[in-house]
């Protein structure tokens, strides 16, 4: 039985209640009206006295308590206000075993109500879903009031890391990411299940069936180094895990999300954030990682929620691992950010204030705005100056970095390898190395080489030869940055400084182009024309020819003469031979009615290369005999109709008597000649076996070769033979910095570009004012982008210079602006540990990292899934791109001890040999572009 106290007199009892209820009295109730009408008697003695409070018509039976459905409210029952009904149950007590039937107020879209039946769920376990209670909550209620409940009545460890799902009658699960949120809010409703799971020792979720390397009995058992885990590729994501590695190693985030310090910062609320998902997409990978129990993980959830909510990283393609390093760090702040209503401030300039009181300020004002776990670890503060280059007005303000991005110093010139092919045909080509400006023009690349061979640059034909032709000729006003480092440059000595594509006129000579070019053994009949397939081979040559010899007869000697290093001429027992089939002689000279050809296409003319005309031979190159020799690589019999009618115009039946006595022998041709287009194909138009081209274009010809003829007479050793000029031993000095230099780069004084001017308020214009950024606060972990990709009007580059930095006691003291430090302001000294590598250049690449081991101090090299140890020395390259620096103060101590590379590797980690060691991280791993 409830206890009770003394009540007040009646008058005052109905008083204090009818206050408290504010005259809003009931039709019918039957407790309550019992005692209204006991206080309004006024008799202490009356019949009408109610007694306890009884509430036992309102309950389906006196066991469960479970309300009666459809109650009626001012019917069945009243509601009155808490402290009304404590000062009743306090008068009067409740019927022993009754519960107080208290109900919250709820916030519903458009009014407020009382909760008379609460929100009834079915809660059980991930892992055994067959056990199940029923409990009842209030729609007030918070999500994280139920985990509660949950952890206490399935007895889950403290501290377990555990998270929820609701699912609904048609199965679908929910993830209940906002365990802050009311239930109500949730869209919670009775007859709903919620499911709780726990994160397995792993990192993993039972609920997620994520993809771990090597998933087998050994890697179920593998206990491991925490955090010396690969991550997958899962195409072209190297950029990705280079920077998770980075991040990964900064042992401030990871111990934040290791303890899940984070599952209290989530915010839900954040409009600039992603509602919490990619701090936990990021948490999830992180446990992974530092669980020791995997050799390598796959991030594919992970980069998932990265592109949904950045879809410049949608798809497979190559990235810049400093942009996803951004986008990452204002994600995760953003996610994280303990500031729900951000406010409005008015940024305030110095205006001549100390600098001192301008920085605090600045800093508390950030704080407002932005205070995470990102700004504790990342963030600190520098200085900008603007000058007005006008009214000298000076702009002093002070602003937050998350990372310094400072520019390296970039060379002027450019080293570049070519090779010269020398007008002598005796002379192999030559392979050099010049230094030419980086903004020059194709002709400083001459002048260059003009300087060491003593040919004049106008005698200098530029190319970029790929695939056994001419990819491109260049002209001389042309720039050099359109050239590659990865071309293959073949520059070209003509007899006249006649450039490529340019017109001639008629006694000019010939820029012309020259492919060799190999038959197929078989005509090709599937083709339609019953030619000869061809493929090229060889490197193409540029001469200049006499345009009065650019005929059949004229370009075959010329055309052996060049290539005489490499192609060996016939012998005298090897020359002449009979013709042996009547029928094909009489198939030689047939006639056409086609003679020349007029305009700027040159007629088809028959080469003899002969030392007499009182003989014929045939060619054993093919089936068919070839009159003069020239074997085309289509149209074989259109060929030798053309070259026999070339040889005499259509003589009279007597003539062609006495011509096919005085032509029975003739030399045998090597090779035979055909136009053909820059790709070193026969077009429609170009006539078959003939030289049909015109001179207001490159012209282009191909030498066909028969197979056996080929193997016979051309040494493709002595071809491809070339000779390295003393330049390409000089050792080129490999452009190398100090970091500190590039640090000072950073803060040096510049002037705005015209198209990011700024606004002076004295002038009341924009203007290109005068920057400089000064160091003012540097955060706990220091993150330093060197800026390798130069981007500008006249070239885009990657710069490949040696930046040498500091493994330990990297010193700001210098840099900072301010320095005078107070007791109790951090030192300005910080050693390395973490480097995200870029290999390759601007179009493909690959990326890796180092990383230092924050519990047993040791570096490893990463490479996606592969993982080896790493020695100091192998550190400093030059395709470091992102440092990651830890300040001293915050640097703990190993609590393992470091493992010696020379002890047997755990089977997860690949030892890299001395050799390997000297040549750096890359030695351990075979690069490929992703």
């Amino acid at each position: 039985m409830s206890s009770v106290t003394e009540p007040p007199g009646l008058e005052t009892q109905r008083r204090e209640v009818e206050a408290l209820l504010q005259g809003m009295w009931p039709p019918w109730r039957r407790w309550y009206d019992q005692w209204k009408e006991f206080v309004e008697t006024g008799d202490q003695n009356s019949s009408s006295f109610p007694g306890q409070i009884d509430n036992s018509e309102l309950f389906e039976d006196q066991d469960s308590y479970h309300l009666k459905e459809r109650l009626v409210e001012n019917e069945d029952f009243m509601l009155v206000p808490a402290e009304a009904w404590r000062k009743l149950l306090a008068w009067y007590g409740l019927v022993e075993g009754q519960p107080a039937l208290e109900r919250k107020v709820v916030d519903l879209p458009s009014t407020l109500k009382v909760e008379i039946y609460p929100v009834e769920v079915y809660l059980c376990l991930h892992s055994n879903m067959d056990t199940v209670i029923t409990a009842r909550f209030s729609r007030a209620d918070r999500i994280h009031s139920l985990q509660e409940v949950m952890c206490r009545e399935f007895s889950v460890q403290q501290g377990a890391e555990c998270r929820l799902w609701m699912k609904s009658s048609d199965t679908s699960c929910e993830r209940l990411r906002n365990v802050h949120v009311s239930v109500l809010d949730a869209c919670l409703t009775s007859g709903m299940t919620v499911i709780m799971e726990m994160r397995n020792a792993d990192g993993t979720w039972p609920s997620s069936k994520p993809q771990i390397m090597r998933c087998s009995v050994e890697d179920q058992e593998y206990r491991g180094q925490p955090g010396v885990c690969g991550l997958s590729n899962l195409g072209n994501t190297c950029f990705m895990n280079s920077a998770l590695q980075c991040l990964s190693n900064t042992p401030p985030l990871t111990e934040y999300f290791l303890r899940s310090a984070y599952l209290e910062e989530l915010n839900f609320t954040n409009p600039l954030g992603m509602k919490g998902e990619i701090a936990e997409a990021f948490a999830d990978v992180i446990k992974q990682m530092w669980s020791g129990r995997h050799h390598s993980v796959v991030p594919r959830i992970f980069k998932t929620k990265v592109g949904h909510f950045a879809s410049q990283f949608l798809g497979y393609q190559q990235h810049d691992s400093q942009e996803l390093l951004s986008f990452l760090l204002d994600g995760l702040h953003e996610d994280l950010n303990r500031v729900k209503n951000k406010e409005y401030i008015e940024l305030r300039d110095a205006g001549g204030r100390p600098d001192q009181e301008v920085a605090e300020e600045a800093w508390r004002n950030h704080l407002r705005r932005n205070d995470s776990v990102i700004v504790d670890t990342f963030h600190g503060l520098f200085k900008s100056t603007l000058v007005c280059p006008e009214c000298h007005k000076v702009s002093v303000t002070f602003d937050p970095f998350c990372y310094l991005s400072v520019p390296l110093p970039v060379s002027k010139d450019r080293v570049m390898e070519v090779f010269f092919v020398s007008l002598d045909p005796k002379e192999k080509p030559f392979q050099y190395r010049l230094l030419v400006p980086k903004a020059g023009k194709v002709s400083d690349l001459c002048s260059a080489l003009a300087q060491l061979i003593d040919i004049p640059a106008k005698q200098m034909v530029v190319t970029d030869v790929f695939n056994h032709r001419f990819y491109k000729i260049y002209q001389a006003d042309e720039a050099l940055s359109c050239i590659l480092d990865r071309d293959d440059i073949f520059v070209y000595e003509l007899s006249r400084g006649v450039g490529g594509g340019e017109e001639v006129n008629q006694d000019e000579e010939v820029v012309l182009g020259l492919y060799l070019r190999e038959r197929s053994h078989y005509r090709d009949y599937g083709s339609g024309s019953s030619s000869y397939g061809t493929s090229l081979f060889g490197h193409p040559l540029l001469l200049s020819v006499p345009r009065t010899l650019c005929t059949q007869e004229g370009l075959y000697p010329l055309l052996l003469q060049r290539l005489e290093r490499y192609v060996r001429p016939p012998d005298p027992s090897e020359e002449v031979e009979e013709e042996d089939e009547e029928e094909e002689e009489e198939e030689v000279f047939k006639t056409q009615t086609n003679g020349i050809s007029d305009g700027e296409s040159l007629p088809s003319l028959c080469v003899h290369y002969q030392v007499n005309t009182s003989h014929v031979s045939s060619s054993p190159a093919s089936s068919s005999p070839a009159s003069g020799g020239a074997v085309a690589a289509a149209g074989e019999t259109a060929e030798e109709d053309k070259q026999e009618e070339a040889c005499s115009p259509i003589p009279a039946a007597n003539e062609q008597q006495a011509r096919r006595k005085s032509c029975r022998k003739k030399r045998r041709s090597l090779f035979s000649i055909q136009a053909v287009n820059s790709n070193g194909t026969t077009e429609r138009g170009m006539g078959e076996g003939g030289l049909a081209f015109s001179f207001t274009s490159q012209p282009y010809v191909a030498i066909d070769w028969d197979p056996d003829m080929k193997k016979t007479y051309y040494n493709e050793n002595e071809a491809e033979k070339y000779t390295k000029h003393s330049s390409m031993d000089e050792s080129q000095q490999q452009m190398s910095v100090q970091l500190q230099e590039c640090i000072q780069l950073f803060t040096t004084t510049e002037t705005l570009e015209e198209d990011n001017p700024w606004y002076c308020p004295v002038c009341k214009l924009h203007q290109l004012a005068t920057k400089k950024l000064d160091l003012w606060g540097l955060p706990e972990v220091l993150i330093i982008h060197l800026k390798r990709f130069s981007y500008n009007k006249f070239s885009r580059e990657k710069l490949d210079s040696l930046v040498h930095f500091p493994l330990r006691d990297l010193d700001f003291s210098d840099c900072l602006l301010r320095k005078k430090l107070t007791n109790g302001e951090p030192p300005s000294r910080y050693d390395l540990i973490a480097v995200s590598n870029h290999y390759g250049g601007l179009r493909d690449g690959h990326y890796t990292s180092y990383s230092r081991n924050k519990d047993n101090g040791q570096w490893y090299y990463y490479d996606d899934s592969k993982v080896t140890f790493a020695t100091e020395d192998q550190i400093v390259t030059n395709a470091a791109y992102l440092l990651f620096y830890h300040r001293q103060d915050k640097i703990r101590h190993p609590a393992a001890p470091s493992p010696a590379a020379s002890h047997a590797p755990s089977p997860d980690i690949t030892s890299c040999s001395s050799q390997e060691a000297e040549q750096g991280g890359a030695a351990c791993v075979t690069m490929e572009t992703d």
